[in-house]
């Protein structure tokens, strides 16, 4: 049993994050910092990424990359591995949002968000989990959504993908656990990012509902977030595997 200094301790572990350079990439990485790890911040915005590690400091590293690109998912893992060491925590966090009506989601865009999410996510944890098998240690991290757990509507092919992870999540446990390599799920609440900011700061009666149906009627922050992931990456939990946290306020519980 490890002692509890070292039961949320990230140290010596080198942790990938997708979308890492602003929200809840950078909530979970800031946290993971502090845990210990080394992180490497993935996305495709330079300046963004830039600032984030000036603000993480010497323990932090960004590589450019679109997760679109699954074709190059293994380039990228083999740029990290060689330039930082192996990679230990994988963030699937990348994603984009898409408000919209069934009527309205073309089927274009509905492929686009699985392509994103869902093979984006999958070609990266497919080109980092021989690494880990073969050290017989590691840790995935997929950021699913209440989107996930529970109706909403106008996100239909953001639901549907978001959804997808729960069953990534369960398959790739069942596969991979006995092989040392863990693999969980947040499901985010409402969480003070400028992504929740774009949504509410107009809309104050879609403010109002969200929190009424948060029972601790307020929103999150993105150490909330951070802290969560810095649990199921560590020690601390390796005897868990195959779960989805909800990390809500009580979200997909209210009323």
């Amino acid at each position: 049993m490890p002692e509890l200094s070292e039961a949320f301790s990230l140290a010596g572990e080198v942790a990938l994050i997708t979308g890492g350079g602003t929200g809840l990439g950078l909530g979970v990485a800031s946290t993971f910092v502090a845990a210990g790890a080394r992180v490497v911040l993935v996305g495709r915005k330079e300046p963004a990424l830039a600032s984030a590690v000036e603000r993480l400091g010497a323990q932090a590293t960004y590589a450019l990359h679109d997760v679109s690109d699954s074709d190059r998912a293994g380039a990228l893992i083999e740029r990290v591995t060689e330039r930082e060491g192996q990679v230990s925590i994988l963030v699937n966090n990348a994603g984009v949002h898409l408000k919209k009506s069934v009527t309205e989601t073309t089927e274009n865009e509905f492929h686009a968000l699985f392509h994103i999410h869902v093979l984006g996510a999958f070609a990266l944890t497919r080109a980092v989990v021989p690494q880990m098998m073969a050290r017989g240690k590691g840790s995935v991290l997929f950021m699913a959504s209440m989107a996930s757990l529970i109706g909403m509507p106008n996100v239909v092919a953001y639901s549907a993908a978001k959804s997808a992870y729960l069953g990534m999540v369960r398959g790739m446990a069942a596969e991979l656990s006995s092989q040392g390599v863990r693999v969980n799920a947040i499901a985010p609440g409402f969480i003070e990012t400028p992504m929740l900011h774009k949504a509410v700061d107009h809309d104050p009666e879609r403010k109002r509902r969200i929190l009424e149906r948060t029972p601790m009627g307020r929103f999150g922050e993105a150490s909330d977030i951070g802290w969560a992931a810095v649990y199921l990456c560590s020690p601390a939990a390796r005897f868990v595997t195959g779960v989805v946290l909800p990390v809500d306020g009580g979200a997909s519980v209210g009323f």
